[in-house]
């Protein structure tokens, strides 16, 4: 059973965690695929505190003694999966990363040659006119 302190506590928390999300998006700083999951969060949490039989139940159910230690359980759970998707993203932006600065590198070689090159014909072509 959840304390009706803890209920105000977590709808407040919630709110203020949609309202910065929404704040961010405004402006800029926070992509609206990003926003979706803590908007989702913040209002189940809301969703938790409006009807607390929901958590009260989920909790018996995995055999949890207190309701708030199913909620703190359950919030560490989605933090550590969200923490294992960007875990997931920053993997891959580090390779497209990577492939880039390579492709730079060769592109920047390729420039550089080309550029010996025609000095060099250039500087040959005065040669044969002298």
């Amino acid at each position: 059973m959840m304390t009706p302190l803890f209920r105000v506590v977590l709808v407040i928390v919630s709110i203020g965690t949609l309202v910065n999300v929404l704040k961010r998006i405004r402006k800029a700083k926070l992509t609206i695929e990003d926003s979706i999951y803590w908007i989702l969060l913040a209002m189940m949490f809301v969703v938790f505190a409006l009807f607390p039989a929901v958590p009260d139940t989920m909790a018996r159910l995995l055999g949890i003694y207190s309701t708030a230690n199913f909620l703190f359980l359950f919030m560490i759970f989605l933090l550590l999966m969200r923490m294992f998707a960007m875990s997931m993203r920053i993997s891959t932006l580090e390779d497209k990363l990577r492939k880039l600065v390579q492709d730079r590198a060769l592109y920047d070689k390729e420039v550089r040659d080309d550029s010996v090159e025609r000095a060099e014909a250039t500087e040959h072509g005065k040669e044969r006119t002298e």
